[in-house]
């Protein structure tokens, strides 16, 4: 793990530089997958950082952190599946969801800030992430699905559009089985659109039930041609 400049410096351009030369190598050795601490996030960082693998997960009490850890969470379309009582529900429920894209971007990076999570205190999702991931959406690099029950957003998923893969960051539910009707339905989506596999960083119990698996870091970066 390496230390970038302090947030003393946040208008540097060096500071800048210093993050992206130490970000373009993310075979780098890293403490519990902390590639880099310090620093502050702009689109453009925060553009050149998935290209390369790498995310920022803020935790309080820290400088900013960009992880790119030894094992990496992943979704495999061709090894996706849906367990019997998901599947028997989506058949009698899906009608009553009205599923979009990037409609509700910003809320939806609200509702994953306020989701309560069991043995999490806050969230990682503070007011600089949700400014630049805002940004990232209005440039084209970010996205959002929506899940609605009528006009009422009931739950989504929010996440980046790099080069070459789709990240997953975070998503909400304010019904029973909602989280899960936004995970799938993005993989309908992005295998329509000929998508092979997606990032999901961590692998939490719906992304399992799904499928989702760790690979190794030099497995990912070799996914996105590192």
């Amino acid at each position: 793990m390496k230390i970038a400049g302090s947030a003393m410096s946040a208008e540097s351009d060096d500071l800048i530089s210093e993050l992206k030369h130490i970000i373009s190598d993310p075979r780098a050795e890293t403490m519990e997958g902390v590639l880099v601490a310090g620093g502050y996030m702009t689109p453009e960082l925060l553009i050149h950082a998935y290209d390369h693998g790498v995310f920022p997960w803020p935790h309080e009490g820290y400088p900013l952190l960009w992880f790119c850890p030894d094992e990496r969470g992943v979704v495999d379309f061709n090894e996706l599946h849906a367990s019997k009582s998901f599947k028997k529900w989506y058949r009698k429920h899906r009608d009553e969801y009205r599923v979009t894209m990037n409609s509700k971007f910003a809320e939806v990076v609200r509702e994953c800030k306020s989701q309560k999570r069991q043995g999490q205190k806050g969230s990682w999702i503070n007011k600089e992430i949700e400014a630049n991931y805002l940004l990232l959406h209005q440039m084209g690099h970010a996205f959002s699905l929506e899940v609605n029950r009528g006009d009422e957003l009931v739950g989504g998923i929010y996440g980046v559009h790099s080069k070459k893969y789709y990240s997953c960051e975070s998503m909400f539910h304010k019904e029973d089985n909602v989280s899960k009707l936004a995970f799938y339905e993005l993989t309908i989506f992005l295998q329509y659109h000929g998508h092979k596999w997606m990032d999901i960083q961590m692998v939490t119990p719906v992304c399992e039930s799904f499928g989702g698996k760790l690979i190794s870091k030099d497995e990912f970066l070799k996914r996105i041609g590192l």
